[in-house]
C-alpha cells in the first residue's frame, strides 16, 4: 500500500513529498602564451600526420628535418595543452567561446557569469575580450569528459563534450524520489542503500506482477505515491503523481523507473493497467532510467496519463489500484 504525503514534504515514505592589460586586447605575455600553444598544437598535429618541418634562420635556410614523436609524447603534449584551458574556479575546461580578462586570464563561461572580477588578478572582466587564438587551439584538442574521475574514458571535441556529459553513464545519480527536498547524489551502486536508509517507509514488493495501491487520491493539491518493485535481479520505482495543470483540472501521471542505466532499462518492458467496473485502461512502455527522472516523462506525457474523472471510474473508496507487470525483452 502506498500512502500519499503532503506537498513539499520529505523525499521518502510511501508517498514521497513534492513539493591590467590594454583596454582592447590581451597583454603581450598572454598573446605570446596563446601563440606558443597554437604553435605547439600545430607541431603536434604535423607530427601525428608524419609531416616534415623546416626551420629557417634570418637570411639562411636550414635543411628539412623529419619529425617523428612517439605516441606517448604526443599524448603527453596534448595533456599539457589541455591543462592550459583549466578554469581556476571550477577546474573544468574553458571552452569556446573563450573570453579573457584585460590581463589575458581565462575563466569558463559558467563561472564568469557568477564573478565580478578575474579570479587570478582581481582585474575587471569587462569589456568582454574574445581570445580567438586559444579557441583555434581548443579546436585541435580532445578534452576528457568531466566525469573522468568516476571512470569515463572518453575524450571529445569541445563541441561534443556538453552533449555527452548530459547522458554520460558515469554522471552522479540523484535521489530518484519525486520532489526537490532530497539533495543526495552518488553512484548507481549507492542508490538503493540511500533509499533504504533515508526513505525507509517506501514499501518494496517482490515479483514481476504486483498491485500498486495508492490511497486517498482525493487529497487536494500536488501529491506523489511511491513504491518499489523487485524482480529479475533489479529494483524498479513505481511513481504516481497528481498535478493541477490549471485551476480545477487535475491529472495523474504513472510511470516506472529502473534503478539502473539507460542501457539496462532497454532490456525490460512494463505494463500499467487500471481494471474495474468492466473497464480497462492500459499503458505499455520501456522503463526509464532514474538518470532521466520523472519530470521529463511527465513533460512529454511519456507515461500513463489520466484525469480525476477517469481515476474515479477505477477507484474504490478513494483508493486506486494499478496492476504493474514487469517483463524482460
Amino acid at each position: 500500500m502506498s500512502r500519499p504525503s503532503s506537498a513539499g514534504g520529505g523525499g521518502g515514505g510511501l508517498g514521497a513529498g513534492k513539493a591590467g592589460g590594454g583596454k582592447h586586447g590581451a597583454s603581450a605575455g598572454a598573446a605570446a602564451a596563446a601563440a606558443a600553444a597554437a604553435a605547439a598544437a600545430a607541431a603536434a598535429a604535423a607530427a601525428a600526420a608524419g609531416v616534415s618541418g623546416s626551420v629557417a634562420g634570418a637570411g639562411s635556410a636550414a635543411p628539412a628535418a623529419a619529425v617523428a614523436l612517439p605516441a606517448a609524447a604526443l599524448q603527453g603534449q596534448s595533456a599539457e595543452l589541455t591543462a592550459l584551458f583549466e578554469c581556476p574556479v571550477c577546474f573544468d575546461y574553458v571552452l569556446p567561446p573563450i573570453l579573457q580578462c584585460q590581463a589575458g586570464h581565462l575563466v569558463c563561461n559558467q563561472c564568469r557569469q557568477k564573478l565580478s572580477c578575474c579570479p587570478t588578478c582581481r582585474g575587471p572582466l569587462t569589456p568582454s575580450i574574445r581570445n580567438l587564438a586559444m579557441e583555434k587551439v581548443a579546436s585541435t584538442l580532445p578534452f576528457p569528459c568531466k566525469y573522468a574521475s568516476a571512470g569515463c574514458l572518453l575524450s571529445l571535441h569541445h563541441s561534443e563534450k556538453p552533449e555527452h556529459e548530459e547522458v554520460c553513464e558515469f554522471r552522479p545519480y540523484t535521489c530518484p524520489c519525486p520532489g526537490a527536498s532530497c539533495k543526495w547524489q552518488g553512484s548507481l551502486e549507492a542508490v538503493m542503500p540511500h533509499l533504504m536508509h533515508a526513505h525507509k517507509s517506501i514499501t518494496t514488493l517482490q515479483g514481476e506482477d504486483i498491485v500498486f495501491l495508492a490511497t486517498d487520491i482525493n487529497l487536494p493539491g500536488a501529491v506523489d505515491w511511491v513504491m518499489m518493485q523487485s524482480c529479475f535481479g533489479h529494483h524498479f520505482m513505481l511513481v504516481l503523481e497528481k498535478q493541477e495543470k490549471y485551476e480545477g483540472h487535475q491529472q495523474f501521471f504513472a510511470i516506472v523507473l529502473l534503478i539502473g542505466t539507460r542501457k539496462q532499462a532497454e532490456n525490460f518492458a512494463y505494463r500499467l493497467e487500471l481494471n474495474g467496473n468492466r473497464r480497462r485502461l492500459t499503458w505499455e512502455a520501456t522503463p526509464r532510467s532514474i538518470h532521466d527522472g520523472v519530470a521529463a516523462a511527465i513533460m512529454n506525457s511519456d507515461c500513463l496519463v489520466f484525469d480525476t474523472s477517469i481515476a474515479h471510474l477505477f477507484a474504490d473508496n478513494g483508493n486506486l489500484g494499478i496492476n504493474v507487470t514487469i517483463s524482460m525483452c
